[in-house]
């Protein structure tokens, strides 16, 4: 179970948008967290990738590198 706090003007539009499609506003409220969150997930981890990169924690490889290593140099 989640509860979350909007701002009154996102819960007006949610509610209008519910009212005018006949949907619930969990139903667009749960797609909304669907569709977003795998962006969200991508985007923190790589922060911390780049974080560790920054830190010398991680070693980057070239593309050039990559190409050779997959056989798609020319």
């Amino acid at each position: 179970m989640l509860a979350i706090r909007l701002p009154q003007s996102i819960e007006k539009r949610l509610e209008n948008l519910a009212r005018r499609t006949g949907r619930t506003k969990t139903f667009y409220a749960r797609e909304a967290i669907l569709q977003h969150l795998e962006d969200l997930e991508d985007l923190y981890l790589a922060e911390r990738a780049l974080e560790r990169i920054r830190d010398g924690r991680d070693d980057t490889i070239t593309l050039d590198d990559v190409l050779k290593r997959h056989g798609m140099d020319d």
